[in-house]
């Protein structure tokens, strides 16, 4: 009989895929090492078991131990495997900007999950870096794994997922092409191949507000080039131990933007429902396209799966809030589309203005039209209504007709959008579009700003 003793035994051995489509411009095989074939759907099961292990040997982690890390979700997912048949707890630390799938899988996999805020230095008190090493000190009989300088991660990529692109690719392959985070998987594929054939390139993917590519040129660790980005699993704002410059021969950079629809692209072009590293590695890879040639095999490594970022990347109204969908935006029409069927949120004039709040935080608006049995006849805003409470504290028991402002100006649906646009002003923060069946909807300037590319 054929099986495995774990889900553990099952990690590894993941196939190498022709991509097509997607890389129609590239004059060269490019070959693509899919991780989300591991148990845990990613590449960082590999280095979750290796360091589990060595942790063990040492006895850094005893039996009944509880795990203490970092991470940006899929980490956590290997470990959790690990912890669940080792009989371990495991506590996972990670940042808001990572997606709520990533979040519910760790919770289902029985880890508990600690939030922390994305937008801070490394040494906040409040960053999930330090808060990962508090809870270690806090804990009894912990474990703080701490991928990031723990160099049990790139040598399980150096014994594992080198030596598979190595013999998949008949030692063939030219150039290896893979986001980095950590570090672990770059450095230690990099090594085992380098030390295979020196002159195999090795390329990184970075993204913009991380340090990597700039420390890489130029020795120099810029903190001014660190920023809060989106794109997941990749760049960082330290330098984690685990990167060894000295393997890697460039990088390239990836906005958030490319990376997000190249992530969709995967999905609809090569039928590899993969996650936001490994779209930016196939934008990334297109900006090296001038590095290649005909005879070259080119291997870029996806790193985990697509089901995490349902919410996100593969979310329509997810891209269109940052200007990620490609849309022709032009009129009135094609702003209001996706949520035209939603009702217009109207006041009456002899309505209180407690009523226009009430509703102003019932739905999350910021404007409200007024309305009679005539129609439109005024607007009340937010501003308007802070700046009447300032002047009377009793307002809130006022008709609205007594604090509204001028209507808002009403186009057609095939109004131009540089129309609408001029019809906004510090007097105006909305449109109303005549639907031309007896109703309207809104347009604010946040959704003219949501539509700009």
């Amino acid at each position: 009989m054929d099986f495995s003793n774990n889900i553990l035994e099952t990690i590894g051995n993941t196939p190498l895929v022709k991509l097509n489509k997607i890389v129609a411009e590239i004059d060269a095989l490019v070959l693509a090492k899919v991780e989300t074939f591991n148990p845990g759907n990613s590449v960082k099961d590999r280095m979750a078991v290796k360091m589990i292990e060595d942790a063990e040997a040492d006895g850094r982690l005893k039996p009944g131990g509880t795990i203490i890390e970092g991470t940006s979700g899929n980490t956590g997912m290997g470990l959790a495997l690990v912890a669940i048949v080792k009989g371990y707890k495991l506590i996972c630390v990670i940042s808001d900007k990572q997606s709520k799938e990533k979040m519910d899988i760790l919770r289902a996999v029985g880890a508990k999950v600690v939030v922390c805020p994305t937008d801070v230095e490394p040494s906040d008190p409040r960053s999930y870096y330090s808060v990962s090493k508090r809870l270690a000190e806090e804990t009894p009989n912990s474990w703080y794994v701490n991928q990031y300088d723990n160099m049990s991660n790139s040598l399980a990529h150096y014994e594992q997922t080198g030596p598979e692109i190595w013999k998949q690719t008949e030692g063939k392959i030219t150039h290896f092409v893979v986001g980095v985070g950590t570090g672990g998987t770059i450095s230690g594929v990099g090594k085992y191949l380098k030390e295979k054939n020196p002159n195999i390139k090795i390329w990184g993917i970075d993204t913009y507000g991380s340090v990597f590519k700039k420390y890489h040129e130029t020795g120099i660790f810029d903190e001014n080039e660190i920023y809060s980005y989106i794109t997941e699993g990749i760049g960082e704002d330290i330098l984690p131990k685990n990167v060894d410059f000295s393997l890697i021969d460039g990088f390239t950079k990836v906005t958030d933007k490319d990376a997000a629809v190249y992530t969709r692209k995967i999905a609809l072009e090569e039928a590899i429902f993969v996650g936001n590293s490994a779209g930016a590695c196939i934008k990334g890879l297109l900006q090296l396209k001038e590095h290649f040639k005909p005879e070259d095999v080119v291997v870029v490594l996806f790193h985990d799966s697509g089901s995490r970022y349902v919410g996100k990347m593969f979310n329509d109204d997810w891209m269109r809030e940052r200007g990620f969908l490609e849309e022709n935006v032009t009129k009135a029409e094609d702003v209001i589309k996706d949520h035209i069927d939603k009702e217009l949120i109207v006041v009456r004039t002899e309505e209180l203005v407690s009523h226009a709040i009430e509703r102003m935080r019932k739905y999350k608006i910021s404007q409200i039209p007024v309305v009679d049995i005539n129609g439109f006849v005024g607007s009340v805003d937010e501003t308007d209504l802070f700046r009447s409470y300032v002047e009377d504290k009793n307002v809130a028991e006022k008709p609205i007709k007594e604090v509204m402002g001028k209507p808002f100006p009403i186009v057609r649906l095939g109004t131009p959008i540089e129309e609408v646009s001029k019809l906004f002003s510090k007097e105006n923060d909305a449109v109303l579009v005549d639907l031309e069946n007896g109703h309207h909807h809104i347009i604010t300037k946040y959704d003219i700003i949501g539509s700009i590319k």
